[in-house]
């Protein structure tokens, strides 16, 4: 899975933190303080964002779907917690990982709780006709039994450089996009926008997670912080984007070093070979720009939408999903 800080609106970042800190942070019992451990911890709330933008972008309004923006947060922290469990990374957001501060037991029961949490949390938008409350339910269901597909095809590419792009790309688009699809198509639905218009915004966060997650690949190997250690890949065996794009065009000896660089020994220096690598190869500006090519898309995916402040916004945290510097 993938982090997101250093992106969303500032406005509503900070309504839906003051909500979350409201709802987490003065609790006792033992559960609710580790769900609280995941769900404070700094993150700029990129689904929740996405979801009410949605909103507005197909001409509704988002003032009454604030819980069901949380909920889309309470699901992707879940899969986050059982992600760090799968990979045993120690640090998310920059602070020990749920199993690492309680242990591994206590963190898959956390990230069971949190997913239950969604459904509550979506039970609160009593100003939305119940068919509307119960279609998002239903996206957003399916959206996270993607997230687990896509998992799953993650862990069978481990090790593997052969894998073509596009399978990743595919796998991305279910891991990564998945829950981008289900927080807009959610909004969209909660809204009561037109079927053309809940396509266009699931367009858009199709490609925009396919976009992110082919940047995210690339941060370990910029030097940009993500939260967690920029071994993780290579220690974990994963045949990332750019790993896979250099590897297609690399020579015979190269594809040697991508084979050492990929075989889990001495993750430090792993990760320094694969860097050079993907230096030698152009790895690294060539899914630089893929990113670019589906950010590009999701932003033309929005045109013609009615909701023109919340277009903006979106096509921005597009932009923002492949320039984390700003």
């Amino acid at each position: 899975m993938t982090d997101d800080t250093g992106i969303g609106s500032p406005e509503w970042v900070e309504l839906l933190s003051r909500e979350m800190r409201k709802r987490w942070s003065a609790v006792a019992d033992r559960t609710e303080q580790m769900a609280g451990h995941a769900l404070l911890a700094p993150g700029k709330m990129l689904r929740p964002v996405l979801l009410l933008n949605s909103a507005e972008a197909t001409g509704g309004d988002s003032a009454q779907l604030l819980p069901a923006a949380l909920a889309v947060e309470y699901l992707h922290v879940a899969t986050l917690v059982h992600d760090d469990i799968i990979d045993d990374d120690r640090l998310r957001r920059g602070r020990p990982t749920v199993h690492a501060e309680y242990g591994m037991a206590d963190a898959l029961v956390t990230g069971d709780f949190l997913i239950l949490n969604m459904v509550t949390s979506l039970s609160e938008c009593t100003a939305v006709p119940p068919a509307a409350v119960l279609e998002a339910a239903r996206v957003l269901a399916g959206a996270g039994s993607d997230v687990c597909r896509g998992q799953v095809r993650e862990a069978e590419m481990a090790g593997d450089l052969s894998c073509p792009v596009s399978d990743y790309q595919e796998m991305a688009a279910l891991k990564t996009g998945a829950l981008f699809r289900g927080a807009c198509r959610a909004g969209a639905v909660l809204a009561g926008a037109t079927g053309e218009h809940a396509d266009a915004v699931t367009r858009y966060a199709e490609h925009l997670g396919v976009g992110f997650q082919i940047f995210d690949d690339l941060l370990p190997y910029l030097g940009d912080s993500t939260g967690k250690p920029a071994t993780s890949d290579v220690a974990n065996l994963r045949p990332t984007h750019p790993v896979l794009v250099g590897h297609e065009v690399a020579d015979d000896h190269a594809r040697q070093r991508f084979a050492e660089a990929l075989s889990g020994r001495l993750p430090a220096e792993s990760h320094a070979l694969m860097r050079e690598l993907l230096i030698a190869t152009g790895a690294l500006e060539r899914s630089r720009q893929r990113a670019a090519e589906e950010i590009a898309a999701a932003r033309g995916s929005l045109d013609g939408l009615p909701g023109a402040a919340a277009v903006e916004q979106m096509r921005a945290i597009a932009d923002l999903a492949i320039d984390r510097s700003r």
